[in-house]
């Protein structure tokens, strides 16, 4: 079986109008009734940096969990953002972006890799305090435009530097939709093959026309935890591809039913969803 994780906060976060708080709360709530595995919902970050999420613990508590089995994700860039997340027990997941590339590291949280890693091990304690899991999601993991050393290799050393912390889940992330089959399935491949022990998943960004090719050298070398956002919107906006966005989920579910692992997902709410997700993000 395919586990899929819904990512409406990916999809939101560069969002260039603010959605009114009631709006992603019914948005949120409709897509915890489908069935998901994951909720990527929100996000603990400077609304400075991410204006659209300044409202995450607001809609957090709008969530009805009482009928769901889906289980929330919150990503955060630092220990402060951590700790926020992890005073919230509703959140079972608190994921964390590790880039592989030291320039936008520095970028994206303003920290070098060691340093974000010294974030790492304190998260990882903390996380083990709390009883919830730490999430790293190795960012420009199929490469990246400022020419830093990318390959199977580099991803197996961060792995390992993860490993030794702990870390049981790590998702291979496409922050710019670089990856192709050629570079996709090598570091699932020997990933899978060398730390059986770590859940790895895959985070793609795509464009329309080269979705299945990347999911299908995924699940071939052996992922099955898939991340995507309904209608693909979203995405990195430092992607030079205007079309390039996130996986869109619809394709995921055609995946997943074409090779006999769909998840089993309330396909009335899937509709809901679905209408509510045209009615935030279609036409603008």
């Amino acid at each position: 079986m395919l586990y899929l994780t819904e990512c409406p906060r990916d999809a939101m976060q560069g969002w260039p109008t603010f959605i009114p708080t009631a709006d992603k709360i019914s948005y949120l709530n409709a897509l915890l009734r489908v069935g998901f595995d994951t909720l990527d919902f929100g996000s603990f970050v400077s609304p400075k940096a991410i204006p659209q999420l300044a409202d995450t613990a607001e809609v957090l508590e709008g969530l009805d969990l009482s009928q769901s089995g889906t289980r929330l994700l919150a990503i955060v860039a630092n220990l402060r953002g951590a700790e926020t997340a992890a005073q919230h027990p509703q959140i079972r997941f608190i994921g964390f972006p590790l880039s592989v590339s030291e320039t936008f590291q520095q970028r994206n949280t303003n920290k070098s890799i060691a340093q974000a890693l010294d974030d790492v091990a304190r998260m990882q304690e903390l996380c083990a305090r709390t009883g919830q899991e730490q999430v790293v999601y190795l960012s420009m993991g199929f490469g990246n435009p400022y020419g830093d050393a990318w390959s199977p290799a580099v991803l197996g050393e961060f792995t390992q530097k993860l490993d030794a912390l702990g870390v049981g889940i790590v998702a291979l992330s496409d922050t710019i939709g670089a990856s192709t089959p050629a570079t996709i399935a090598p570091a699932f491949r020997e990933l899978t093959a060398a730390y059986p022990h770590i859940r790895f998943g895959a985070h793609l960004h795509t464009t329309p026309t080269t979705w299945r090719e990347k999911v299908q050298a995924a699940y071939e070398a052996g992922c099955r935890y898939f991340d995507g956002a309904l209608g693909g919107y979203g995405g990195c906006p430092m992607a030079a591809d205007e079309l390039t966005g996130n996986m869109p989920t619809e394709r995921l579910l055609d995946f997943a039913a074409e090779v006999d692992a769909a998840p089993q997902l309330n396909q009335e709410a899937l509709a809901e969803a679905l209408a509510w997700n045209q009615r935030i993000f279609a036409g603008h």
